[in-house]
């Protein structure tokens, strides 16, 4: 098992939570459960991908599997938050390994005409076909006993969504680092550093004691260990991006700085034509086998 790291329920109405972390993209999956009920979701996992011989391998999201089953965990939904640049969902592997829906934000259908144009692939990318719900913002849905409150959080993307758990749980995904290494980029097609500042001023306007937990961590120069959770109180003192009440403006010429110095992932044009299928091949040629379609110089 790769590292992972639980955290309690606080009482009623608070979920358990378990961060699985994957070195090779510095991704977390989570594992999230009504202790009451023992009902379970899991969030952003990762498909193994070597991006080099492009093969991929289930052995690390079989194992998160064997945890909630070690833990009587019963898997009720499988959720995304978004089609991730830099790691190749689970999503569509652990439908038919489990038989639970899954889901994403509604708005990967817009990000999926974007990108049939980067691809020249007119007709890819049908998601009311690959996910069995798209969320719209404000949409609810149960975790056991725990209710779920989708919440559209663009900016890294134009369709991301936090999932509001409980009384005291927001997974943030690509909007907030840990409070050290301040919040992520937003230079992805569809992006906006505007947009994901209203996102980051939403999840800081939920109660100080909401735990976050976010969708990339890869350690920092005096911290070189990788950590996923914060409270909403911490993340308002001492982000750094915007600790200490940064102005809108501020932050933009700041995060937009960063932004042009980022090389892009080197997963995000093998896995896009596949988290946009969440996470399935496209369909085998005559000769059995996938393929992947990559644009040269369009970035």
């Amino acid at each position: 098992m790769k590292l992972s790291r639980t955290s309690a329920s606080k009482g009623a109405g608070s979920a358990e939570v378990t961060g699985f972390y994957d070195a090779d993209t510095g991704s977390i999956q989570y594992l999230v459960s009504d202790p009451e009920t023992r009902k379970a979701a899991l969030i952003d996992t990762v498909l193994s991908f070597d991006h080099k011989s492009a093969s991929t391998c289930t052995d690390s999201v079989d194992a998160i599997l064997r945890y909630a089953e070690t833990e009587g965990l019963e898997i009720d939904w499988i959720l995304d938050t978004h089609p991730h640049a830099d790691h190749l969902m689970a999503s569509s592997y652990l439908k038919d390994r489990v038989g639970k829906p899954n889901a994403i934000g509604e708005k990967i259908k817009d990000i999926a005409v974007l990108w049939r144009d980067y691809y020249n692939l007119p007709d890819a990318f049908e998601p009311e076909r690959d996910f069995d719900h798209l969320f719209a913002d404000g949409d609810t849905f149960q975790i056991g006993e725990l209710p779920v409150r989708v919440m559209l959080s663009p900016g890294h993307t134009l369709g991301s969504i936090s999932y509001i758990v409980g009384n005291d749980a927001a997974f943030a995904h690509d909007t907030f680092m840990q409070p050290d290494a301040g919040t992520s980029r937003a230079d992805f097609p569809g992006g906006t550093t505007d947009d994901l500042w209203n996102s980051l001023q939403a999840l800081l306007a939920l109660p100080d004691d909401t735990r976050l937990f976010i969708g990339h961590d890869y350690g920092t120069e005096h911290r070189p260990g990788p950590e996923w959770e914060s409270t909403v109180a911490e993340q308002r003192r001492h982000n750094i991006h915007l600790g200490g009440g940064a102005s809108r403006e501020s932050y933009v010429e700041q995060r937009e700085a960063r932004d042009k110095t980022l090389a892009l992932p080197d997963r995000m044009l093998h896995v896009l034509q596949m988290n946009l299928r969440a996470g399935r091949a496209p369909d085998p040629e005559p000769d059995g086998h996938s393929y992947l379609k990559i644009p040269l110089n369009r970035f």
